[in-house]
């Protein structure tokens, strides 16, 4: 079964705790914490205090991606501020092996992001170090963007060479799923999407996450 992530980009920022029980009370698997630096992305959202008070709330995991420049500088305060799952981009740093490395060894489950324009066996020599893997399905910095088609192509490679290397990395898809293309993310190998405006702009989002999580992954 596929889970379902909501991003809480697409949230209210004014009500991040009722936002957050709406999703889980929706049935979601885990909080999507989008983090932009404007530097890395166009685009600001909140830092580790808001992820510090979306956990007091929060029951459900906090799965934290990191769109910031060299995100070593900061990954100590995300893993205190309560993230369950902390990713950052491999093109955000010189030090990706070190940094699964380091969140891993604090106890959370390591990640590994990528965008679009990055060829996906750039990954490919960290997947022993990693617990899952962004693949971005749009660029990176802003939500409401239509899915880029060659990601699902992107997934299919992925996920031969982590069955190829028998390994036990997720692969989670981020940006543009929607209810008409998450058979074929599902289908390509995707473990975990994350949705953003798909979710929270819906007046039913228990029906958007219960349609996602009726998928069964492919290989």
């Amino acid at each position: 079964m596929i889970k379902a992530a909501p991003s809480i980009l697409s949230g209210d920022f004014s009500r991040m705790g009722a936002e957050t029980a709406r999703m889980e009370k929706a049935g979601a698997d885990m909080i999507h914490c989008d983090v932009m630096d404007g530097v890395f992305v166009p685009n600001l959202t909140f830092g580790h205090k808001m992820i510090a008070d979306i956990r007091k709330c929060a029951v459900l995991p906090l799965d934290v991606h990191l769109m910031i420049v060299k995100p070593e500088r900061y990954l100590d305060k995300y893993i205190q501020s309560g993230a369950d799952r902390l990713a950052f981009h491999v093109e955000a740093t010189d030090s990706a092996k070190e940094n699964l490395v380091s969140i891993k060894n604090s106890g959370i489950k390591a990640g590994i992001a990528i965008c679009p324009e990055t060829p996906i066996d750039a990954l490919f020599p960290l997947l022993d170090y990693a617990d899952f893997v962004i693949v971005m399905g749009v660029h990176p910095g802003f939500s409401g963007q239509k899915y880029i088609p060659e990601t699902t192509d992107k997934i299919k490679t992925l996920r031969a060479e982590i069955v190829r290397r028998g390994l036990a990395v997720e692969i989670e898809m981020d940006g543009g799923a929607n209810e008409d293309n998450v058979a074929m993310i599902a289908d390509a190998g995707a473990d975990i999407i994350v949705s953003g405006s798909c979710a929270f702009n819906s007046p039913t989002p228990e029906k958007v996450i219960a349609t996602f999580q009726g998928r069964t992954r492919g290989r």
